[in-house]
């Protein structure tokens, strides 16, 4: 028969992608041709985002998209796998009967075998989810459990195909988190904190370097904990400097940063490595210490205060960034007001503002004293426009300083003039972008170019070529 073909359909995270394209890499490996039209496809494989509830609505939706395909055009098979299908497993499976098959995270060693036996007719049954903390205790190096898959630790055999081009791309320091907050039920279907070796993660970063790539951000759960499970607490601190040198890449981003983990050694080595670039991804969730307490996490106002504090005495111009809850259980105005004024002080530069809903097998599922859901809706609205105007004054505040961008993409303004599109050292990807009015062939994608800002809308910036 003729190579088999297959569409990816990727839901949430950056870490997400990086798992798509480990398997689209043994995919093509094996015999099947990767298009990006899902219509072109005979099998189109779902990765789906099981985080919150509106995430879970669009990997269905997009499952249920899919499956509409198989009575209009070529699709035989729809697949759903991540974080989804591994969370809920058969249950979904029971619920999502046009999808063909629900598969988890440990059939993705022998992905394409097991989808070509599923355009072919077969129909596997779903797993029954269990506690992934339980099977993944110790790092990869140690583990001698096979039949157990951790996503983003690939065979060199079969290494990951990008599905976009461009010269920004993630890679994955760990998988799994070993953290207990009350509100998140990622541990338990990621599993506990698995660290890449930093031999795997260079030779990663170096093969994008060859291929164009001129940034890389790395992403986990929880960045701030590489290494521990290697036996060194301090193993960011050491690898960013050797990643910087070694692989070549122009620009490391390191998101997802434990603010309770973060330590002074640290800051320093991302302040000092020329490569690494002025951002940092702090996870603060609230500033109210009570609030913070009942999630089963540390800090509050003033330790976050001194944190940021600490990052801007070394590095002026640091883009921070974080996510906050609202309507967390027991939360008090006295709370929201706290958080609001911390926003003010902190005056970070991109903030995601979310509103508290229960998460199946999470503590704070079972907590008493939750807070109604319209005062959620209405505390949600009152932080965001906050964020918003903190965002905008930060943007304002950059006016006339100088950036450094990765040009990744070009528009047009509303007068037809070319604009080179990209993100300046302290913006990260899905935070804000730079705008670079430019001619014809004066600079190509994955340029990395210095431009003066001199405008803003929102939170992106206008600038000028220096």
């Amino acid at each position: 028969m003729s190579r088999p073909s297959v569409a990816i359909v990727t839901l949430g995270c950056a870490r997400n992608e990086v798992d798509s394209e480990e398997l689209a890499g043994r995919l093509a490996a094996q015999g099947w041709d990767l298009v990006q039209d899902a219509e072109q496809a005979d099998a189109v494989l779902v990765n789906t985002c099981g985080f919150v509830d509106v995430a879970k609505k669009d990997s269905i939706d997009a499952i249920l998209a899919a499956s509409d395909l198989k009575s209009s055009g070529k699709t035989q098979a729809v697949v759903a796998v991540g974080c989804l299908s591994e969370r809920y497993g058969k249950e979904l499976a029971a619920e999502l009967p046009e999808a063909d098959a629900v598969l988890g995270f440990d059939d993705y060693p022998d992905i394409a075998d097991r989808l070509l036996r599923i355009v072919q007719g077969e129909r596997p049954e779903a797993h029954t989810p269990s506690d992934r903390r339980l099977i993944l205790p110790i790092a990869p190096v140690d583990r001698d459990d096979s039949s157990v898959h951790v996503p983003g630790h690939g065979d060199v055999a079969a290494p990951r195909v990008r599905l976009e081009l461009g010269p920004v791309a993630s890679v994955k320091l760990a998988s799994g988190c070993d953290r207990r907050c009350a509100f998140c039920a990622i541990p338990t279907f990621r599993g506990s904190f698995v660290s890449r070796t930093p031999a795997e993660v260079l030779a990663e970063i170096s093969e994008l370097v060859r291929t164009g790539v001129k940034e890389v951000v790395l992403v986990s759960e929880n960045s701030t904990s590489y290494g521990k499970d290697l036996g060194d607490l301090r193993m960011l601190e050491s690898v960013l400097p050797k990643l910087a040198e070694q692989s070549g890449i122009t620009r490391l981003r390191v998101a997802y940063l434990q603010p309770a983990e973060i330590r002074p050694g640290l800051i320093e080595v991302m302040a000092e490595t020329d490569q690494v670039a002025p951002y940092f991804d702090l996870s603060f969730q609230h500033a109210s210490a009570s609030v913070l307490r009942r999630m089963r996490r540390f800090g509050g106002t003033e330790a976050f205060l001194g944190l940021i504090e600490r990052i801007r005495d070394l590095e002026p111009e640091a883009g921070i960034r974080s996510n906050v809850i609202v309507g967390f259980p027991g939360e008090t105005e006295d709370d929201v007001e706290e958080l609001a004024q911390f926003l003010q002080k902190a005056r970070l530069d991109a903030i995601g503002v979310f509103g508290y809903s229960d998460e199946d097998g999470t503590e704070a599922l079972t907590m008493t004293d939750k807070v109604d859901g319209d005062v959620i809706r209405a505390r949600v609205e009152r932080i965001t426009a906050m964020a918003d105007e903190v965002m905008a004054q930060r943007a304002e505040d950059r006016i006339e300083s100088t950036v450094e961008v990765i040009i990744e993409r070009f528009d047009e303004d509303e007068n037809g003039g070319l604009v080179a599109v990209g993100h300046a050292g302290h913006q990260g990807p899905d935070d804000a972008e730079t705008f670079i009015p430019v001619e014809e062939g004066e600079v190509s994608i994955g340029d990395v170019v210095t431009a003066v800002v001199v405008d803003v809308d929102g939170v992106d910036l206008i600038a000028e070529l220096a």
